[in-house]
């Protein structure tokens, strides 16, 4: 991450300090870069502070003027080095956006699966942050809604209710990019389950991506298409504890990163960064907020 300059003035001053609050409203990335910026010039400034006071000053050659300027020059050097940066301030602010994004960034877009398994429809994201964020409030409502359908579904599979939830999610933006027909009409299709020639049901043909080799590649595939999200679930609870390729699923689901490795590993999905993001999805500060309500 490129910080950008720092202003002259530090925000310790009054003025500094008003034209901080100033561009916070207005810009509030450039402002987020800004202070932790200056919190890594006053830091610096500390540490060498802290430096000088180990070595002793009361020699023949020591005054007030004399600590004044190498105060002065210490500011000075504290501004010169962080011009160049330490790594504080750039952990600042991916700490700081971590916290203040809905989802990390670490929650990214699914893509399209393979054997019978898809994803979102036009969602494929590049492995880095996510694009599927969705506010707290939005991601609750969704967690509320689908929470009766996981817990069924986790019964069936043994499944944990919640990684069942995050795969939702992660397949669909949280609800936001459900798979739909032409005319618009819902498929409640979360999971992002292709309709092969054994498929009965309905259908809805997208535009979707694929992975061939780590390649994205546009490409329209056939989906699944419900009557409702508890038949969804059903299918999706279903599909794994029937399918022996997905045995290992089963048996891997004692945790997010083990569960998320055995359906990549299965072929659940092409993406080769699947696995990760489903994790991060799981393990999610968002996820984890919309459960306790």
């Amino acid at each position: 991450m490129s910080l950008p300059a720092l202003p002259q003035s530090l925000a310790v001053d009054t003025r500094a300090l008003d034209d901080l609050k100033v561009r916070a409203r207005n810009n509030p990335e450039t402002a987020l870069k800004d202070a932790a910026k200056q919190f890594e010039v006053l830091f610096m400034n500390m540490l060498l502070k802290s430096m000088r006071d180990t070595v002793p000053q009361e020699g023949l050659f020591d005054s007030e003027q004399t600590r004044f300027y190498t105060s002065m020059l210490d500011q000075q050097l504290s501004e010169k080095m962080s011009t160049r940066g330490i790594g504080l301030a750039e952990i600042m602010v991916r700490q700081l956006q971590r916290q203040s994004h809905a989802v990390p960034a670490t929650d990214a877009a699914g893509v399209n699966g393979i054997n019978g398994i898809g994803s979102v429809p036009g969602a494929a994201a590049p492995a880095g942050p996510s694009r599927s964020a969705a506010p707290v409030g939005d991601a609750r409502a969704f967690v509320n809604r689908m929470w009766p359908e996981a817990a069924e579904a986790s019964r069936t599979t043994g499944i944990p209710a919640h990684f069942i939830l995050g795969q939702a999610a992660l397949e669909s933006g949280w609800g936001a990019r459900e798979i739909r027909g032409a005319d618009g009409s819902a498929s409640h299709n979360l999971f992002g389950i292709k309709a092969g020639r054994g498929w009965q049901g309905g259908s809805v043909e997208v535009t979707t991506t694929e992975y061939t080799d780590g390649v994205p590649r546009k490409t329209v595939e056939r989906f699944r298409a419900y009557d409702s999200y508890a038949s969804a679930f059903e299918d999706y609870a279903r599909l794994l504890k029937n399918n022996p390729r997905y045995a290992g699923v089963i048996e891997g689901s004692r945790d997010a990163a083990s569960f998320a490795r055995a359906l990549q590993q299965a072929g659940y999905a092409t993406d080769p960064q699947y696995a990760d993001k489903l994790t991060r999805v799981i393990n999610g500060n968002v996820l984890r907020q919309s459960l306790l309500g």
